[in-house]
């Protein structure tokens, strides 16, 4: 029996003093994101293109249109900022930095508060990294900078027939039970201190530059709590080359990452507001 006053599982209600902290949160970043030289955008709820976004397509909530076609709610934002931003706003605007505070929704009946940024046409990492920072260091919150290098574990799949979902399932047992010396020697890395030139000789020509490149960002960034994950693989599939997330014990406060679409090299990060929120409440 479902009483009037009950919500979905997974649905958010904010009030009071949550509601004023979110309030404050969304209105805190959006200010320091103007002054980055973003602009705000707020996309529609419904897409045609989500299907382009989440790898497992049976999170979508799908409806259709009046012409049969397929309409999902939005679970990200990424790509459509970008389609609509290129495609259908192009003749009236040459802005490339565009920032949204918006909900995104998964099946069956989940919600969850975002605040994100596109840096359209731009393809130099350490500078959304480094906002990501800058954003962390705003709310205090003392949280692991994780780095990945998506070609990694998609090259090893390519060249030496590793089945992609290993990766993608975090199964690491299997991974070292194939006895690869290279390979498990992928998988201890953990700081940039571990990639040393001896391990990169010791490693395949096709990935000893982006295993390389991992320590070379992770140098570049002046924050003390740095982690790399080489054979981390990331959940959204527009994704394509350094990937990273900002976690806090149990949770995800930020990912965010370098892609193409529409063929353009971009690079964005999500904030999850509920998680933060959490945090700071703690």
């Amino acid at each position: 029996m479902i009483f009037e006053h009950e919500i979905p599982k997974g649905a958010r209600l904010y009030f009071g003093k949550l509601a004023r902290q979110k309030r404050e949160l969304e209105s805190s970043l959006s200010e320091m994101l103007l002054k980055n030289g973003f602009e705000e955008i707020v996309t529609p709820n419904f897409s045609y293109g989500q299907h382009q976004s989440i790898d497992d397509v049976k999170k979508l909530i799908k409806f259709f249109d009046e012409e049969n076609n397929e309409v999902a709610l939005r679970a990200d934002s990424t790509l459509d900022v970008v389609r609509i931003i290129t495609k259908r706003l192009g003749r009236t605007t040459s802005h490339k930095k565009w920032f949204y505070v918006q909900p995104v929704f998964s099946y069956p009946s989940n919600e969850h508060y975002q605040i994100g940024c596109e840096w359209i046409g731009h393809d130099d990492i350490s500078d959304i990294i480094s906002l990501s920072l800058d954003v962390v260091k705003r709310l205090n919150i003392n949280a692991t900078l994780q780095i990945s290098n998506i070609n990694i574990p998609k090259i090893i799949s390519e060249d030496f027939g590793i089945d992609i979902e290993l990766f993608k399932n975090n199964d690491v047992s299997t991974l070292y039970a194939l006895n690869i010396d290279w390979l498990n020697k992928l998988i201890e890395i953990d700081s940039k201190d571990d990639i040393t030139q001896s391990l990169l000789n010791s490693m395949p020509e096709s990935i000893k530059a982006e295993v390389e490149k991992l320590k070379n960002i992770a140098m570049f960034q002046m924050y003390d709590n740095i982690v790399i994950s080489p054979l981390y693989y990331g959940s959204m599939k527009y994704y394509d080359d350094i990937y990273y997330r900002i976690v806090d014990g149990n949770h995800t406060i930020m990912i965010g990452g370098s892609y193409k679409s529409e063929e353009i090299d971009s690079l964005g990060f999500a904030l999850y507001t509920d998680n933060v929120l959490k945090i700071l409440d703690n």
